[in-house]
């Protein structure tokens, strides 16, 4: 029979923060993570890491928790209200990277395992996650590439499953007050349980392990552009979008304070330094013009020529 194994699902995802906070460091000269190990009162616990005022990255978080609770919050059974009544067990690694240099975009990952169970019923249980981009000087070579590594995620498993979850992304990942995406997009899935328990896991690990070798090659490709106080500025101001949805749109983020999670590993995602301005404008023809006219508005990546 095709059980659900949580304790296979939490190994991997164990693993997989130890490689990817391995990969990072690697780009750093004198920083690492510092790891904080924390439990939940209601049950479960996690290790959150954070790398701080690097080289390459201003912060850098990877945590890994996994939670149990007797009834699943609100933001759950909304709407599944079948989830009502049952016990849970909630596991994940979620990441967000913010850069010092605004030509290296920023990034967030997370792949995830939710399983609600009750006596007498067969449990229910999906996987979720992705990973997306957040650019403030884009370059087009870089979000093909991105894409093209989503792909490759999606074609180990099932090549319908891009163009799905490449489209969920651009729709999950939308500032509606903005009119605006958050940026170029990537994958997102949730509620993914088809086929059989095996198929689904193979998927989030695809996806998990995809991450680094989507991100690192546009880092050290812009590490070493130059930059002045307008581009850092303008990197700050971006930010505050990532706040605006992490804190008002984000299930995650929601999920996490419901079901009293730790607040500053769910929350780690904020960036250090951010900032806001009433009724700011970019400067037509302008650099900070052309993310919003280029890059923030869906589209199809992969049917474009890249010759930038």
């Amino acid at each position: 029979m095709d059980q659900p194994d949580s304790n296979a699902v939490k190994q991997f995802l164990l693993s997989l923060q130890d490689n990817i906070c391995s990969e990072i460091e690697k780009t750093e000269s004198l920083k690492t993570f510092e790891q904080d190990e924390w439990q939940r009162k209601e049950g479960g616990g996690g290790r959150t890491r954070v790398l701080e005022a690097g080289e390459v990255f201003e912060q850098a978080g990877v945590n890994f928790s996994h939670v149990k609770g007797d009834s699943m919050p609100a933001s759950a059974t909304e709407k599944r209200p079948e989830l009502e009544g049952r016990s849970f067990e909630a596991m994940g690694v979620s990441l967000v990277i913010h850069p010092n240099n605004p030509y290296i975009p920023t990034t967030h990952a997370n792949v995830r395992f939710f399983i609600a169970e009750k006596e007498g019923c067969k449990p229910i249980w999906w996987f979720g996650g992705g990973f997306d981009l957040t650019p403030y000087y884009p370059f087009e070579e870089d979000v093909v590439f991105w894409h093209k590594e989503a792909k490759k995620a999606c074609d180990l498993i099932d090549p319908d499953y891009y163009k799905k979850y490449k489209q969920w992304c651009d729709k999950y990942f939308y500032l509606p007050h903005r009119h605006e995406t958050r940026g170029v997009g990537g994958l997102f899935f949730d509620d993914l349980n088809e086929k059989n328990f095996q198929h689904c896991f193979a998927f989030m690990q695809a996806v998990g392990n995809q991450f680094i070798p989507a991100y690192l090659p546009i880092v050290e490709k812009r590490r070493a552009i130059s930059y002045g106080e307008r581009e850092r500025d303008f990197q700050l101001y971006r930010r505050g979008r990532y706040v605006e949805f992490n804190l008002v749109y984000d299930r995650g983020t929601l999920f996490g304070l419901q079901t009293g999670g730790r607040t500053e590993s769910i929350l780690m995602s904020l960036p250090p330094l951010t900032k806001w301005r009433y009724n700011w404008q970019p400067e037509a023809g302008s650099d900070e013009a052309r993310l919003y006219e280029r890059y923030l508005t869906p589209q199809d990546w992969l049917e474009l020529n890249n010759d930038e």
